[in-house]
């Protein structure tokens, strides 16, 4: 069985492997620039960090070794509320975008003074467009009362903010529906063949042609990725999170391992753990998650928990997006990261004009996947 449309040289403009939040934000972006676009899309079963993160857009810190990527972090954070905007204009849906800042609380002060002096670094490679503050305590609880007696300071940036993932994954898909795209749910792709001026994309029972391939799949990359000539190393990296009743906002801004939601839900996490393809939740770990966040908001230690989970990370040998293109097969490209939701403002809108050949204000040379040996 084909689904190949015979009037058009392709069934699709683009079709890309992966309908997390980085496939939905490249597909929306290319929609936009008036490409069909299919979303292959594995479906529930796959190991979808998309649905289990933490919904932060985060610039502070994010490239401390990449300048690279500490600009393209700070472009993507420029071009959110823009992207938010539309979504809400296509689907109706507010993601709780807020970028008011963040606080990075740091327990003692040999931590406080080492992310001091990355941010000085990183200030210093941006030619001084990097705006934080490192405060004291005091300060810190100036901006955040709820903070505990017992932590050393904060960093603060008025870059950061936070939305909400399941909302964002919502109305990518919704919007992507509405400007015509099309998702083909639920089926495996078997095999990706190059053509002479395409590629076949083969599916259980069906065969889909299109004039680009995107693998924009996370975890799968890693063998979808040799056949058509690129290179994917990445690994999975389980995060833990737990989250609390509904209470009365007393968080006003997000922390990287801290942040109430739009809902009144508190959420706690940012456990980093090499465990293979396990998204399971450890009482172990939990209980770290928790203890750190009962000293950094004392108020918490008589709140109920609700729920738990574990979600994946798709982790590069760098931490580093991967961005190329295939020298033998050109038209087909990797997309991968594990920041997708501070990243998808880039993804929807610089990085769509590189799929399309058009010139960028970012550069993605730092992003080869040339720099890790196969």
């Amino acid at each position: 069985m084909s689904v190949r449309n015979h009037a058009s040289r392709h069934d699709t403009d683009v079709a890309i492997i992966g309908g997390g939040l980085v496939g939905m934000s490249l597909a929306y972006g290319l929609l936009h620039q008036g490409k069909t676009v299919t979303v292959f899309d594995e479906g529930d079963q796959a190991l979808r960090a998309s649905r289990g993160n933490f919904g932060l857009v985060w610039v502070q810190g994010k490239g401390d070794t990449c300048p690279d990527y500490a600009r393209l972090t700070r472009l993507s954070a420029r071009l959110w509320p823009g992207l938010a905007s539309e979504l809400r204009q296509d689907t109706g849906i507010d993601i709780e975008l807020q970028q008011n800042g963040g606080l990075y609380v740091c327990l003692d002060q040999a931590s406080l003074q080492q992310r001091a002096d990355m941010l000085a670094r990183m200030q210093q490679d941006a030619g001084g467009d990097y705006p934080y503050e490192v405060l004291t305590a005091e300060q810190a609880r100036q901006k955040e009362p709820a903070l505990g007696p017992t932590i050393a300071g904060a960093t603060w940036s008025p870059m950061d903010g936070h939305l909400n993932p399941l909302l964002l994954f919502r109305a990518l898909h919704q919007a992507f529906a509405r400007r015509g795209g099309r998702l083909i749910n639920g089926q495996p792709v078997e095999h990706i063949r190059p053509l002479p001026d395409g590629f076949d994309i083969r599916l259980p029972g069906a065969c889909l042609s299109a004039g680009k391939v995107v693998l924009a799949a996370g975890l799968g990359n890693k063998t979808l990725a040799p056949p058509l000539g690129l290179h994917a190393p990445v690994e999975p990296n389980r995060g833990q999170v737990l989250i609390t009743e509904r209470l009365k906002p007393f968080i006003h801004y997000p922390t990287g391992h801290v942040r109430q939601t739009g809902e009144g839900t508190v959420q706690l996490g940012d456990s980093k753990e090499d465990v293979g393809l396990d998204t399971g939740t450890t009482a172990e770990e939990l209980g770290k998650i928790a203890a750190r966040a009962i000293r950094m908001y004392p108020v918490l230690e008589k709140v109920r928990l609700i729920r738990a989970w574990g979600a994946l990370r798709v982790m590069t040998p760098d931490g580093y997006p991967i961005y190329q293109q295939s020298d033998r097969y050109p038209g087909a490209y990797v997309v991968t990261c594990h920041s997708g939701v501070t990243l998808g403002a880039a993804h929807a809108g610089p990085l769509v004009d590189w799929l399309l050949g058009k010139d960028t204000e970012i550069s993605l040379e730092a992003f080869s996947a040339d720099r890790f040996p196969l």
